[in-house]
């Protein structure tokens, strides 16, 4: 991707992000501070939408979409052809949290964000452990950062098929289902398209998190091919 004023001394303008919260199954209350958090991060513009047909339209203009805690069925049969065009001719995607509640009835989301939500035990204090310290997403976490969240168990573990770049650790925490290979943040290639994927983000002080946002700030840009 070449990046506009390459070259003239020209400060390139910030990636646009086209950011989307709907939901018609579960609505985390978090949501508001992410959007809040995505638009200071001062990385990217953001747009902000939870109406489908804004998904139906060209998405060429952004540099990833980014489904922050979706969940439900949140796209039209328009918009599915268009998110799908639009990753396979290299655009970012991006998943956080609740995204992977998203889109059950549509089988390519599932390939594309790489596994989708089984359970969750209580919201608890408990360790994430970094396998790929050198991915833009993880490379200012520690080796073992201690973080809150709902240590979302997934339907099948999407290790082979991802890059996995951070997992749970089990030991840490109550009610774990997946055991001790329990991956919990990763990245793929879809077609000519990069996808980013984080189960973290369930409470609004995660939102404040300096280590969470230099997280989501890394994936993104990996996403978006800024980093």
């Amino acid at each position: 991707m070449t990046r506009p004023g390459g070259g003239t001394g020209e400060r390139a303008p910030a990636p646009r992000l086209l950011v989307c919260t709907r939901t018609t199954a579960y609505r985390h209350d978090s949501i508001p501070d992410g959007v809040h958090a995505l638009r200071t991060l001062g990385e990217f513009e953001v747009d902000h939408t939870e109406d489908p047909a804004v998904l139906e339209r060209p998405l060429d203009r952004y540099g990833a979409v980014v489904f922050l805690s979706t969940s439900g069925e949140v796209l039209t049969p328009a918009g599915r052809d268009r998110l799908t065009a639009y990753v396979e001719g290299g655009g970012g995607f991006v998943g956080v949290h609740a995204a992977a509640c998203t889109e059950e009835d549509w089988p390519y989301y599932g390939e594309l964000l790489g596994a989708r939500f089984d359970r969750h035990p209580a919201c608890q204090p408990g360790r994430v452990l970094v396998e790929d310290p050198a991915h833009p997403a993880t490379r200012e976490l520690p080796p073992v950062w201690q973080f809150t969240d709902e240590w979302y168990d997934f339907r099948t573990n999407p290790r082979g098929a991802v890059r996995v770049l951070a997992r749970a650790d089990e030991s840490s925490y109550e009610g774990g289902g997946m055991g001790a290979d329990h991956p919990l943040v990763w990245c793929r290639e879809q077609g000519a398209g990069r996808v980013f994927y984080t189960a973290l983000g369930h409470t609004a002080e995660a939102w404040t998190d300096r280590r969470f946002l230099a997280h989501l700030r890394g994936g993104i840009g990996w996403a978006a091919r800024t980093v």
